[in-house]
């Protein structure tokens, strides 16, 4: 059983969440991931401007008047969520920490999944797949996955991208929009997110602390690296340290933006303490302007 107070913060980011679901997130969700085909609906009476091509050559001779084939689209779609749980998310500078960011985030695509009847799962990761709950729809499953996320106490600390990303294409045999929420601070994960995204609805989802931008000056600090427990004093109060510090973390923001582009992948990039429902409406609204076009 949960504990009242986990029960209480899981209910307060639902009606949050639901609240960002209803206001601004559902409809543009629909407008940009489609469904998997056009099914076959009704025949009806051909109409002036209808596609000939739609015309339903055997009810036409039965009736002696042109019939047409209507198509409506199968919306029902599988949403998996592969979120990174490894160390490293547990940071915070600010009154969150990237974990209960990217809970939050999941919590509001999940929401906008299943107001479309979508299924949603759940993988997972740290330098090895952790957890991975089946695909399901309702709200009780959604803030399962929520529960999960908070909760979860992965076994391994590092980050490995290509772990949950090999584990999604060795289960998902058919398409799926998938959401990759993670910090991304991991190297080597070019080939798994290629493949990944042939084969799916990719879209990496970056979540980032502003302590990951720019460095505060305040002396000698004793830190910690939360994958490794490697201990290290650092002088913050030096400029250089600062200036490398930053440039080193640009660079890698650089990199992966180039690789987005690379290989053709909508991305939305997140910062503790931002409003992340508009952050994402935002994001919808551009790709959906970018798939019009």
């Amino acid at each position: 059983m949960l504990p009242k107070d986990l029960i209480r913060r899981i209910r307060k980011l639902e009606i949050r969440t639901r609240k960002v679901v209803s206001d601004m997130l559902a409809g543009q969700y629909h407008s940009v991931f489609k469904g998997r085909g056009m099914a076959f609906s009704e025949v009806r009476q051909y109409q002036p401007g209808d596609e000939i091509r739609f015309i339903d050559w055997n009810v036409t001779a039965r009736m002696n008047e042109a019939y047409i084939k209507v198509f409506t689209e199968e919306r029902e779609l599988t949403v998996m969520l592969l979120v990174d749980v490894s160390a490293s998310n547990e940071f915070g500078s600010k009154d969150r920490t990237k974990a209960e960011v990217a809970a939050e985030v999941a919590a509001q695509i999940a929401f906008s999944a299943i107001a479309n009847n979508d299924r949603v799962g759940l993988i997972l990761f740290s330098d090895r797949v952790e957890k991975v709950v089946p695909p399901r729809k309702g709200r009780m499953h959604v803030l399962r996955l929520v529960s999960d996320i908070l909760t979860f106490k992965p076994k391994g600390h590092g980050t490995d991208l290509s772990a949950g990303l090999t584990y999604l294409t060795q289960v998902a045999k058919r398409k799926a929009v998938t959401f990759l929420v993670s910090d991304f601070l991991a190297t080597g994960y070019e080939k798994p997110l290629r493949l990944v995204g042939r084969r799916h609805d990719l879209v990496p989802v970056v979540i980032e602390d502003p302590l990951e931008q720019r460095f505060p000056a305040h002396g000698l600090v004793e830190m910690e690296d939360p994958e490794t427990g490697e201990r290290f004093v650092v002088d913050t109060s030096s400029t250089a340290v600062r200036g490398r510090f930053m440039r080193a973390m640009q660079a890698q923001r650089d990199e992966r933006r180039k690789l987005f582009k690379k290989l053709e992948l909508d991305h939305v990039e997140l910062r503790a303490g931002d409003d992340h429902g508009k952050a994402l409406a935002n994001f919808f609204r551009a790709r959906a302007r970018r798939m019009a076009a």
